[in-house]
């Protein structure tokens, strides 16, 4: 194992030297939470597949192909199919808008704060997300090292926290780059052939497995719709890939970068059902579906290559671990404690880089700690995307698809929906498909029934939302952030 270790080792290395460089280029806050709004094509879709693909997409999609074949493809499909609604239809948008936050959005299209509900539930969904990424850390670090969980979450959590506070979301784009060609090497180029061949390509596997195996369709049309209900539609408005959208450098970038990470999403999730689906073939009983990655790689790669792949893997669990904690982060600083010092002298200076990378580096600590303690990482995912999808994605497909939703329907829609998720998860169990069934009924019933019976958004709100939309106020907004960075010391 040592030149695995090596591998690993230079790795590690790797992303703490990134880090420390990025230092140097997060001088305004516009640095620190969107890398200065410059990234092109191929740092764009980098950073892009780099975020959504993480521990669930490959050791969880690994494990979904050693139970369902290539229908266990279906979760990382949704995931591309979500990046790639997103970018066809909103990413223009999105990116002439040059906002940092969902509630921002939702605060300029109707025109009035938002964010006491939005703000809370994304905050939660993000921290969520960091702490199911962080604790993935510890299987990582049981096989490599053979350590106890604790140990493994605190390694894998600090290196994490290091890189982020240092260069937040340069930082984070940088490291990105380079866990996106690790990952790709590792697990596409390395992996996937190996365990094919292993297994005797398709034929063999054929050979070997239930017909089942190779049906489209086997884990379930109800399964499906969940994923594209939770997973597809979360993608469509999650803090932390929303933020990445901010980081283009113009609305063709991010289009046709984001069209390319949805398509690289498809094959990934293809070649993780067939690596799992190779597993089944070769160690039919294990005991544990997602301990196919780990063993398929200890027992098929020779040392290096090992050392690799589980480098590509540490790559996945942190590049998405590093997104949920900026993404975190900058909901903490902009939507919620902006709140508190909204009526404060010293607003404006403690809304900078030393703010920001102190709440970057207490939500890190507190989201390792909150790793420690979980038991059931599935449930609490799941949680967080249930209130994500159920209670804010009508309002938020509604400001940027319907003229006539108005911000009381925006509210009702938000509060009503949460609810209903909150009920149905304690009277379904909170891994059943009812909540996020019902939760988008009546969030979508509040919000037309609502927006129809109050009067509509005000012109003037209109006027500047759609003056955002074509980008006509992007001059002044630039000029303005850059006088807040500047009064601002780094």
């Amino acid at each position: 194992m040592i030149g695995d270790y090596a591998v690993i080792g230079l790795y590690i290395a790797g992303m703490i030297g990134i880090g420390w460089y990025s230092l140097r280029l997060a001088k305004t806050r516009s640095d620190y939470l969107v890398a200065g709004r410059r990234l092109g094509g191929f740092m764009y879709s980098g950073t892009m597949s780099a975020i959504v693909l993480g521990g669930a997409s490959t050791i969880g999609g690994v494990g979904l192909g050693y139970t369902h074949g290539i229908s266990g493809a279906w979760l990382v499909l949704t995931i591309g199919l979500g990046i790639l609604v997103l970018h066809a239809i909103f990413a223009r948008r999105l990116v002439r808008l040059r906002l940092y936050t969902v509630s921002e959005m939702l605060d300029l299209r109707y025109g009035g704060s938002t964010s006491a509900i939005s703000g809370v539930v994304m905050w939660g969904y993000t921290l969520m997300l960091t702490v199911t990424s962080t604790l993935a850390f510890a299987t990582i670090f049981n096989v490599l090292f053979d350590l106890p969980s604790m140990a493994g979450i605190v390694i894998g959590g600090a290196i994490v926290v290091l890189y982020s506070v240092l260069g937040g979301m340069w930082s984070i784009t940088l490291t990105d780059i380079a866990q996106f060609v690790i990952t790709t090497i590792g697990f596409l180029f390395l992996l996937f052939p190996i365990a094919l061949t292993a297994a005797g390509g398709l034929d063999g596997m054929a050979e070997k497995l239930d017909p089942s195996y190779f049906e489209f369709d086997s884990i379930g049309g109800g399964t499906i719709l969940t994923y594209v209900l939770i997973y597809g539609f979360g993608l469509l408005i999650g803090q932390d890939i929303w933020q990445r959208v901010f980081t283009a450098r113009s609305p063709k970038v991010a289009t046709i970068g984001g069209i390319a990470s949805g398509v690289y999403c498809v094959v990934y999730a293809i070649a993780g059902a067939l690596i799992g689906a190779a597993a089944k073939a070769l160690y039919p009983n294990l005991a544990d579906a997602d301990d196919a990655f780990a063993t398929i790689v200890a027992d098929l790669l020779p040392t290096g290559l090992r050392g690799l792949v589980l480098a590509a893997a540490l790559s996945a669990l942190m590049s998405t671990a590093s997104g949920a904690l900026i993404a975190c982060s900058t909901v903490s600083s902009m939507d919620i404690l902006s709140r508190f010092r909204r009526n404060s002298a010293q607003g404006e200076k403690d809304s900078g880089l030393a703010t920001n990378r102190w709440t970057t580096f207490v939500l890190g600590v507190v989201a390792i700690a909150i790793a420690m303690v979980v038991t059931d990482v599935v449930a609490a995912l799941t949680v967080a995307y249930n209130l994500l999808v159920g209670g804010l994605l009508v309002a938020i497909l509604g400001a940027l698809m319907w003229p006539r939703g108005t911000r009381a329907g925006a509210l009702a829609s938000m509060v009503t929906g949460s609810v209903v998720v909150i009920v149905s998860m304690l009277t379904n169990g909170l891994l059943a498909n009812e909540p996020i069934y019902y939760g988008l009924g009546a969030s979508l019933l509040a919000y037309v029934v609502v927006s129809l019976l109050t009067p509509r958004t005000s012109a003037d709100v209109l006027s500047v939302w759609n003056a955002r939309l074509r980008g006509g106020t992007g001059e002044q907004d630039e000029a303005r952030e850059a006088r807040r960075d500047e009064s601002t010391p780094v």
